[in-house]
């Protein structure tokens, strides 16, 4: 008989963090009825700016099939946690789980672009991927290195050996689910293995919050020159009596203004 669930989750904190940042996502996604093409990843919204959707398409979900799949695979990999002793543990999940989401989001972006401008394959310039597969397949990787005798629970009912998982899966999910992003997955599987040969070391709790700290300010930066954030605070008013010059403050009744424009229809993969 296993644990109970209260004594996993303090076992697996950053984890469960994640998969309660995603199910709000998700649900909130759901209630107000926003497109996959409002917050997914393409190649022609990253040439437009679009930066910040590395970060909304990595943590939406499509449906509740694609959200349960993913959070469940999530879940057993939460092992990572509680491997302290090989170098692992919260700290380097936390880390690297940042590592994989900007690193991963801009190899699928390299891949579309030498696709596109190389191949010609004008295809992949609208396809929109969403999904935090990329993350997910990167820590099967970094597992299956790291500790090839643990095993991948998914619904709590089917158990693959985590040394087979990524490549498994990979081909498992393109045959099952058609619309599965290949590229996605792919790219969390070649940088999972950059970290765990080390490839990509040297993460620290301080390069952690740096790199983070330059994720936000990007962020918010590229959403607001592509006219997704308007920071209206100041509005000037103009002078209607001349001979009385003024300057009023006003407040803006919305404030900061979250606006989501569709963009046109293209093709949607899920990661």
């Amino acid at each position: 008989m296993g644990k109970p669930l209260f004594y996993e989750i303090l076992e697996k904190p950053a984890t469960s963090c994640i998969i309660g940042i995603c199910s709000m996502i998700w649900f909130y996604i759901q209630k107000k009825n926003i497109g996959y093409s409002h917050v997914g990843l393409s190649y022609e919204t990253a040439v437009e700016g679009n930066y910040w959707r590395i970060i909304t398409s990595a943590f939406s979900h499509v449906s509740v099939i694609h959200l349960v799949f993913n959070m469940s695979a999530l879940w057993s990999l939460g092992v990572v946690e509680q491997l302290g002793h090989l170098g692992l543990g919260v700290e380097y999940y936390l880390q690297y789980t940042l590592v994989l989401v900007v690193v991963s989001g801009v190899l699928v972006l390299a891949m579309y672009h030498l696709l596109i401008q190389r191949f010609k394959l004008e295809y992949f310039r609208r396809v929109t991927a969403v999904g935090y597969s990329c993350v997910v397949f990167g820590w099967m990787t970094i597992l299956s290195v790291k500790q090839p005798s643990s095993k991948l629970d998914l619904f709590g009912f089917l158990s693959l050996p985590i040394s087979f998982a990524p490549f498994e899966s990979l081909i498992f999910t393109s045959i099952i689910v058609p619309q599965a992003s290949f590229l996605g997955h792919l790219s969390g599987i070649v940088v999972g293995y950059a970290i765990a040969w080390d490839l990509i070391h040297g993460m620290s709790n301080y390069w952690a919050l740096s790199l983070l700290g330059w994720i936000a300010l990007v962020f918010v930066l590229s959403l607001k020159r592509s006219g997704a954030l308007e920071l209206n605070f100041l509005e000037i008013e103009s002078v209607t009596d001349p001979s009385l010059p003024s300057v009023r403050f006003l407040a803006s009744n919305s404030g900061r203004t979250l606006q989501m424009s569709a963009l046109p229809n293209g093709n949607v993969e899920i990661v």
